[in-house]
């Protein structure tokens, strides 16, 4: 009697793993194209080299990776294979995501103040705000010229249109994340749309580039898209949870990160918005001018899980992780490259980094 097997494609692991492995090459030819200060700051920050330029082959070096790492570009190579294309043909916009996923780090960190990157010191700290934000600058440049040149389906239009509207929405919600520090109110609803233009917009990008890139249709892109933004939600309500209760031995950051910036990440508004009691002592010590203790970092820590902020994120992100499946349904993908996406959005939601 014949068995029915059933293709479940790769695990998460295995394919963040084949990703780094085909885009590291193409990325590092990318950078090589820069500057030679860019290219300095940028391999460090990649975590190819040291402050000096040499190597690095520490210790803690493959603790640099996580499903962050290679993630973006794993979604824009297992899009176009979805859409009936190859890795191949992607890996221009692949490695054109990970440039601008990179760039944006870069800045960000100068934005938060953030001392540590990946288990060491953040680019800025080692070579100056200002050298940091020129890096960036210049991987963002990077990118477009990478697709620019780039031989599609379609030509490199729609892929260069497609980031620049990614762009627009990323700029958007990393402006809304900053003035959110700078308020004494926010709301879930707008809390959730930072949270589309920070992260969500990337993702889904990363998504509809690689569908574009394969050479699918426009429905197809569009239900990537969805896939992709809605994976993106729930990768940052992780991010925020891993930025309160994270393990910095596993996550390369101090531990209570955002909470010593008085950052407002999901969890936290959800708590301030909570109506509850702890809520409201949470709004009291974040209204303060001094710098938290540990013991008021501990504190605000577990007002924010007794106020409901934690279990608040955790159900949003598999309610979106749900919704992203949902998007795949249907839409004429090929598999196994589907059910890799599928397994590489739970990655993404269960993870510790």
């Amino acid at each position: 009697m014949s068995v029915l097997r059933i293709d479940v494609g790769r695990p998460g692991a295995e394919v963040l793993a084949w990703s780094r492995e085909l885009v590291e090459p193409a990325l590092r030819g990318a950078v090589d194209r820069l500057p030679a200060p860019a290219r300095r700051i940028t391999g460090y920050h990649f975590g190819w080299h040291d402050e000096h330029g040499e190597p690095d082959t520490g210790p803690d070096q493959a603790g640099r990776g996580g499903a962050g790492k290679a993630f973006r570009s794993a979604l824009v190579l297992l899009s176009a294979q979805a859409a009936g294309g190859t890795a191949a043909q992607a890996m221009p916009a692949a490695c054109a995501i990970e440039l601008v996923h990179n760039f944006s780090l870069l800045h960000d960190d100068v934005m938060d103040g953030d001392l540590t990157r990946r288990h060491r010191p953040a680019g800025w700290v080692v070579f100056g705000v200002g050298p940091a934000i020129l890096a960036g600058d210049a991987l963002l440049t990077l990118a477009f010229d990478v697709l620019a040149g780039a031989s599609q389906p379609g030509g490199p239009g729609g892929t260069v249109q497609a980031l620049s509207s990614v762009l627009y929405q990323l700029v958007d919600g990393q402006s809304a994340d900053l003035s959110f520090e700078e308020r004494d109110e926010v709301g879930l609803a707008e809390c959730v749309r930072m949270a589309e233009g920070k992260t969500g917009a990337l993702i889904g990008g990363a998504c509809r580039l690689g569908c574009l890139a394969g050479g699918g249709n426009r429905d197809q892109a569009d239900r990537l898209s969805g896939f992709g933004r809605h994976v993106g939600l729930a990768f940052q309500f992780v991010d925020d949870l891993l930025g309160i209760w994270g393990d910095p031995a596993v996550t390369g950051k101090p531990v209570y990160a955002d909470l010593l910036r008085r950052k407002k990440s999901a969890p936290v508004v959800a708590a301030l918005n909570s109506g509850t009691p702890q809520g409201q002592r949470l709004r009291e010590l974040y209204r303060g001018g001094a710098v938290l203790s540990e013991a008021e970092l501990e504190n605000a820590a577990a007002l924010i899980e007794s106020a409901g902020g934690r279990t608040w994120a955790e159900e949003q992100a598999q309610q979106h992780l749900t919704q992203g499946l949902a998007c795949l349904v249907d839409a004429g993908l090929s598999a196994p490259a589907r059910h890799e996406l599928e397994n590489l959005a739970r990655i993404a939601v269960h993870r510790d980094r």
